[in-house]
């Protein structure tokens, strides 16, 4: 087999917290040949992942450099602060961010929040990772302001999460390198915008088929031949006849001539 024949596939990677699973699904559904492979890569390495070519495209968090990749906006993630479940901050359905003021705010080191200043006071060091910061608001130094899948995706029975206003949001978008904008990639933008089957990008659309007419009232109640109008239960042989229906002296003459057409036979 030569290089040229070798199984198409696409590679679709993702960054902590999204979750792919319906549209690989639908993916499957409809490009049941061509195999997708996820892969997983950290929210400050997907980047350089669809720059290297490992990926064809990948869900990745705002902002994208424009320069070299393409990016679709697809949502917007609701900020939470992760607490453990004794904290006072749990007696509340949510918090602004002057409510966490006091607190001890952990930063890590691929946090997704632009922040121009975390809230709260800062903890001695950086957390490298999300995970590592949760185990430390387990671990009661401090607490953790995330986007909500992440909150998610690490979750404890320990802990719980209040939405915080006043802060940046988590974004996450659709991207692809500019000039590996494929067939693939485009079926793949088709299928994350809700495009139907028929609806995909590049396909002429099916022009309107003519209706057929139908019949009208009057022609569909005629019978040829039957020698009588609908709904009647009279001759419509003749003019004459037609005319009879009205009662006049025509109508008269006719039912006479009909008699004398028909002599009775005597006994």
């Amino acid at each position: 087999m030569t290089g040229s024949e070798t199984t198409p596939s696409f590679r679709l990677a993702y960054v902590p917290g999204v979750t792919p699973t319906k549209w690989v699904r639908i993916w499957n559904e409809r490009l049941p040949d061509i195999p997708l492979t996820l892969v997983a890569a950290p929210a400050a390495e997907a980047f350089g992942v669809l720059r290297g070519g490992a990926a064809d495209a990948g869900f990745v968090r705002l902002p994208v450099d424009r320069e070299d990749l393409s990016a679709i906006p697809l949502y917007t993630e609701t900020t939470v602060v992760v607490i453990p479940k004794d904290h006072l901050v749990a007696a509340v359905e949510e918090v602004s961010a002057e409510d966490l003021a006091d607190e001890i705010v952990l930063h890590p080191l691929d946090d997704t929040l632009d922040w121009e200043r975390p809230p709260g006071r800062p903890a001695m060091e950086r957390p490298a990772t999300t995970e590592d910061a949760i185990e430390l608001v387990a671990a009661g130094v401090g607490v953790l302001v995330v986007p909500q899948s992440l909150a998610r995706l690490y979750h404890r029975r320990d802990l719980t999460y209040r939405p915080v206003s006043g802060v940046p949001e988590s974004r996450v978008a659709l991207s692809w390198p500019q000039e590996e904008t494929t067939d693939l990639v485009e079926e793949f933008i088709g299928i994350v915008r809700g495009r139907t089957v028929n609806s995909t990008r590049g396909r002429p659309p099916t022009p309107p088929q003519p209706k057929r007419k139908r019949p009208e009232a009057g022609g569909a109640q005629r019978k040829p031949g039957s020698g009588k109008t609908a709904g009647s239960g009279k001759s419509a042989g003749s003019g004459k006849g037609s005319r009879g229906g009205s009662g006049g002296s025509g109508g008269a003459k006719g039912v006479k001539g009909a008699k004398r057409g028909k002599p009775r036979r005597r006994p």
